[in-house]
C-alpha cells in the first residue's frame, strides 16, 4: 500500500509496499516488455543500476512463452529471477498500437497476433487471468487507449466501456486472489483514467473510478500524439480528483523533462521505453542534455558518456570506444548504452526524491527541467 511522507507544492514523496518489497517514490519503472530489457540487460543488471520496479507486458507474454508456461515455472518473478516488485500492463495499449489487427466489442477485443496472425480474444477477465498467472504485484485494468485526437462522441463511449471493463476487472481480480493456487494472492489492481484530451470527460471518469476504492490509479492514453503542454494540462485537470492516499501512475511517460514536470504535478510512478530505445540508437542522456554518440566529434573522445555519472559504463568506458562499437555494429554497444540510460533515469528519480526530502525540489526543477531537454 501507499504512504505519503511529505509534499512540496503538488510534488509527493512516498513509500509503496507490496508482496515483493518496498518502493521509494517517485519512481521510474524499467520496462522489460517480454521479461527482459531490450538491450541484453538481465535481472542482475537491473539490481546494479538501481531499478526498483520492473514492468512487463501481458499481451506479449501471453503470446510468448504463454502465461501458462510462466505460471508453471512459478510466476514471472521466479522465471526471470527478479525478486523485486513487478507491474504488468494489461494489454490495453496493444489495443491501440495494433489497431489494424483488432476489433473492439463490449465483451472485449478480438486480435490477430502480430507474430503469426492467429486469432486472439482478450477481455477484462482474460487480462486478469493472464496477469494472475504471471503473478505480478500490480496488475493494470484492461482498457482502451484512445488515439489523440479522437472525436468526442467516440471518446465518451470508449471511456464508458473502459469503466464497465474496470468493474469486471475488479470482480475477477478479487476472485483470482481468493483461489488457493494463485501465484500471488496479494496482487493489486490499479484503475486507469482515460478520456483523450477532453478534460471534462477525464475528470468525470476519474471521479467514477475513484469510487471503486482501488489501491492505485493511472493516467493512461497520453504521450500518443498530443503536445507536452496538452499532457500537462490533463494532469492538472485530473490530479485534484485522484485519491491523495493512493499511488498515481502516468503511463508511458516520458522524457526526463516530462518526468520532472509530472512530479511537480503530483505523479508518483512512471514508465517509458524511451531510455532503452534511444540508447539502442546511440542517443544517450547526460546531466547537461542528450548526445548522439555516433557523431564524428566523439571518435577520439576518451572521456566517459557523462563525467558526472557513476554508472558501471561511465566508470570504465570512453565515448570513443562505445562509438566504435556502434559503428562496428557490435551488440555490446547496445548493452552498455541501455545500461547507462536506465541508470541515468533511476538516478534522476533518486535525485528527485532527495530534493523532495530536503525541500529543494523547486530549485531542482528550475535547474534541470529545461537543461535535460537540450541536445548537445
Amino acid at each position: 500500500m501507499f504512504q505519503l511522507l511529505k509534499t512540496e507544492g503538488k510534488a509527493r514523496r512516498g513509500v509503496f509496499t507490496c508482496a515483493h518489497g518496498t518502493v521509494q517514490t517517485p519512481v521510474f519503472m524499467n520496462v522489460g516488455t517480454q521479461g527482459a530489457i531490450k538491450g541484453a540487460l538481465s535481472a542482475a543488471d537491473l539490481k546494479n543500476i538501481g531499478c526498483q520496479v520492473e514492468l512487463s507486458n501481458t499481451y506479449h507474454l501471453h503470446l510468448r512463452p504463454t502465461d501458462q508456461v510462466v505460471r508453471q515455472m512459478g510466476g514471472l518473478h521466479k522465471f526471470m529471477t527478479w525478486d523485486g516488485p513487478i507491474l504488468t500492463d494489461s494489454g490495453g495499449f496493444q489495443v491501440f498500437s495494433l489497431s489494424s489487427l483488432r476489433k473492439i466489442k463490449e465483451e472485449g477485443v478480438y486480435f490477430a497476433s502480430h507474430i503469426d496472425g492467429h486469432k486472439i480474444f482478450m477481455g477484462p477477465e482474460e487480462s486478469m487471468q493472464i496477469q494472475s498467472n504471471l503473478g505480478s504485484d500490480i496488475c493494470m485494468a484492461f482498457d482502451e487507449c484512445i488515439e489523440n485526437p479522437s472525436p468526442r462522441d467516440y471518446v465518451q463511449k470508449s471511456v464508458d466501456r473502459t469503466y464497465r471493463w474496470l468493474v469486471r476487472c475488479k470482480a475477477e481480480n478479487a476472485r483470482l486472489n481468493s483461489l488457493p493456487d494463485t501465484v500471488n494472492p496479494q496482487q493489486m489492481l490499479w484503475g486507469i483514467n482515460q478520456g483523450g484530451t477532453y478534460a471534462d470527460i477525464r475528470v468525470e471518469h476519474m471521479k467514477r473510478i475513484a469510487e471503486l476504492d482501488l489501491p492505485g490509479y493511472a493516467i493512461g492514453g497520453l504521450a500518443v500524439g498530443e503536445t507536452a503542454q496538452e499532457m500537462y494540462d490533463i494532469i492538472d485537470a485530473v490530479e485534484p480528483f485522484m485519491p491523495a492516499d493512493r499511488t498515481r501512475y502516468l503511463m508511458g511517460v516520458g522524457t526526463p523533462t516530462n518526468i520532472i514536470e509530472a512530479v511537480a504535478r503530483g505523479v508518483d510512478f512512471f514508465d517509458c521505453v524511451m531510455p532503452a530505445r534511444n540508447a539502442r540508437h546511440a542517443r544517450l542522456f547526460t546531466w547537461e542534455g542528450a548526445i548522439n554518440l555516433k557523431n564524428a566529434k566523439y571518435q577520439l573522445d576518451d572521456s566517459p558518456i557523462d563525467p558526472k555519472c557513476d554508472c558501471p559504463v561511465c566508470r570504465r568506458y570512453s565515448k570513443a570506444y562505445i562509438r566504435h562499437l556502434f559503428i562496428a555494429d557490435e551488440m555490446l554497444a547496445m548493452r552498455l548504452s541501455v545500461m547507462h540510460n536506465l541508470y541515468f533515469y533511476n538516478k534522476l528519480m533518486e535525485r528527485i526524491r532527495e530534493a523532495l526530502d530536503n525541500g529543494t525540489f523547486a530549485q531542482f526543477r528550475q535547474e534541470y527541467s529545461e537543461k535535460l531537454a537540450r541536445r548537445i
